[in-house]
């Protein structure tokens, strides 16, 4: 129970990450995914990395930059641009359906407008998920100019799309409903130099 406690990347740039362990029991037609990061990085960094033997980005959270993320699934990728963050924790959620191929965006508990994303797309099974680093090749291939530097919490991977109701209940770390990954019983195993404190 990692419930307020944080991963902490002590170096830029880093080879450290986390591996979460997952019971994925069938291909993802829909999800969603939260988390919350707190960095001052202005480099390209690696949120959530889910690779399968087929493909590396199978689903992934990047921030090239202060101003934009990407979500991808099945290796197609959309842009959110963001305002820059003004040195303050960054809750984001993404979610995705196959039927639509509608991809959602929420930062901070605010929906973005939604983008098409693969529709008709299965997201596939025996993934390797890691917080930290960019998988270039299933569980490695990372680049250390990709890491993620800061802190990390409140992840979360649920096998629907959630509610509106339920994103912004994400946002404010209220009750929510069971979840394939949850923060609050993460089976996990730290890399490298990552430290769990308590939330500040």
């Amino acid at each position: 129970d990692l419930y307020r406690k944080v991963f902490v990347y002590r170096k830029d740039p880093s080879d450290a990450y986390v591996v979460l362990r997952a019971q994925l029991e069938q291909p993802l037609q829909n999800f969603t995914l939260c988390l919350r990061s707190y960095t001052d990085l202005t480099r390209p960094h690696s949120l959530f990395s889910y690779a399968t033997k087929a493909q590396d980005n199978e689903i992934l959270l990047f921030k090239p930059k202060p101003s934009e993320y990407r979500f991808y699934v099945g290796g197609k990728f959309v842009t959110f641009r963001v305002p820059e963050g003004s040195g303050d924790w960054e809750h984001v959620c993404a979610s995705w359906e196959s039927a639509t191929g509608i991809a959602e965006f929420w930062l901070n508990g605010k929906p973005w407008p939604r983008k098409g994303l693969q529709r008709g797309y299965t997201v596939g099974v025996e993934g390797i998920i890691l917080l930290g680093q960019e998988q270039d090749a299933f569980g490695g291939g990372f680049d250390v100019y990709n890491s993620f530097s800061g802190e990390l919490a409140d992840v979360y991977l649920w096998d629907v799309g959630l509610s509106p109701d339920k994103m912004r209940a994400a946002y404010q770390s209220l009750r929510l409903p069971p979840a394939v990954l949850a923060w609050k019983s993460l089976s996990y195993e730290v890399k490298g130099d990552v430290v769990v404190k308590p939330r500040l």
